[in-house]
């Protein structure tokens, strides 16, 4: 039987190998589910044999490394901001300070914590059912509302037949009662209503032979009262809606026959409940569409919840959309800055015009420093001229070659 719980696969196991021991098994059939809460079947492992008890250290061990990748595979994710109390909370079901051995504690934490845990999850399920039927609801409003008056009619109408269809079914038989045993044992075992024996019942439907009807065997005795109201061809009905009548009827059947309360039915316990009037005449069944999963008052609050949510997100949208706008101002700001610096660089490195008006120089007397750019006027150069030079136009005397000089 899958439990649903995290550790269920460590959960099967430990009471796999504990029902090997025969000293353990026998021990676990007698003991009263009241004394096996407070802890006296946990010390019932001191004399299991060294065989068990080395398979139950290995099997811990394992269990214990499982946990310890899941830690680390959490950290990797989450960055290392996780809380570790918060998280080894989850693991009360061993004790993980002692990773070798499995002792008479981790007996005991396993047992305190798989019965809190199944208690809890039936519970959490329901109340899973709850809020979907409620936003359900909700959107099926809401949907009213952005209609116009004649598609309202048209939507309205046709919701309330989608509910009386679905509400036209065969009769349920009460869940556990004679008529829906035999129902099974002439549809499903093919056998004749007449001859209906409830000890053969029992062995029947034991799928697995261990004498008892866990959760899983006792909700597939159902299955044929949920084909009467449940069609997944049909628009009307919600097959969410028929998990939630299946849980219902297993654990109202176990309030009723479970009389040690170990969420399991003992061939015991069933042939005795075979005999009580709720088993011969039972009251009729009242199925999800004659009880309403909430109250107003419930539904009331999960609108106000579901409308501070949506002003909640919408203010988070605003402050978004302002952070992002002051962003956009920013980036804007920075791209005029900066063709602004590019503007004064282009500036800052262009050749200036030069003043006043330009008469260019006669051929051979321009300045030597147009054509060569790199030269520069040096005025203690110029100072350097002799100011009493004849004209440099008329040749020196001493210039001319021999032969050329002139005759006075």
């Amino acid at each position: 039987m899958d439990t649903g719980l995290h550790y269920d696969r460590y959960l099967r196991e430990v009471i796999d190998f504990l029902e090997k021991d025969q000293h353990f098994r026998e021990k676990l059939h007698n003991t009263d589910m009241e004394d096996i809460k407070m802890g006296k079947l946990a010390k019932e492992l001191d004399f299991v044999s060294h065989h068990v008890r080395t398979q139950l250290d290995e099997l811990k061990r394992q269990e214990v490394s499982r946990l310890r990748t899941l830690i680390k595979a959490k950290q990797d994710i989450e960055g290392g901001n996780v809380d570790h109390q918060a998280l080894l909370k989850q693991f009360e079901y061993l004790n993980h300070m002692n990773p070798h051995t499995f002792e008479v504690e981790d007996l005991d934490r396993l047992i305190k914590s798989a019965t809190n845990d199944l208690e809890n999850y039936d519970k959490e399920r329901h109340e899973e059912f709850k809020k979907y039927e409620m936003t359900k609801d909700h959107e099926r409003r809401e949907h009213l509302k952005s209609l116009d008056d004649e598609g309202r009619k048209k939507e309205e109408e046709h919701y309330e037949e989608m509910k009386k269809k679905h509400a036209d079914h065969p009769k349920v038989n009460h869940p556990g009662s004679q008529n829906q045993f035999k129902e099974v044992w002439e549809e499903a075992d093919g056998l004749d209503p007449e001859d209906f024996d409830p000890k053969t019942f029992f062995k029947l439907h034991d799928s697995n032979g261990d004498g008892f009807f866990d959760e899983q065997e006792l909700e597939a005795l159902f299955t044929k009262e949920l084909e009467k109201i449940y069609d997944p061809t049909n628009e009307e009905d919600d097959m969410v809606e028929m998990e939630e009548e299946r849980l219902r009827m297993r654990e109202h059947v176990m309030n009723e026959v479970d009389t040690n309360k170990d969420r399991l039915v003992s061939l015991e316990e069933f042939l005795i409940a075979t005999k009580k009037k709720e088993f011969l005449e039972p009251d009729s069944w009242e199925t999800l569409e004659q009880n309403q999963a909430y109250t107003d008052e419930e539904m009331r609050e999960f609108e106000e919840h579901l409308a501070q949510q949506e002003e909640d997100l919408s203010q988070k949208a605003s402050d978004l959309q302002k952070q992002r706008d002051e962003l956009e101002r920013q980036q804007e700001q920075l791209n005029s800055q900066k063709v602004e610096l590019q503007q004064v660089q282009i500036e800052g490195n262009a050749i200036p015009e030069p003043q006043g008006e330009y008469h260019p120089l006669p051929l051979g007397h321009q300045d030597m420093s147009q054509n060569h750019p790199g030269m520069k006027q040096d005025n203690h150069l110029q100072n350097q001229i002799p100011h009493n030079t004849q004209d440099l136009s008329q040749p020196r005397l001493q210039d001319l070659p021999p032969g050329h000089q002139a005759v006075p």
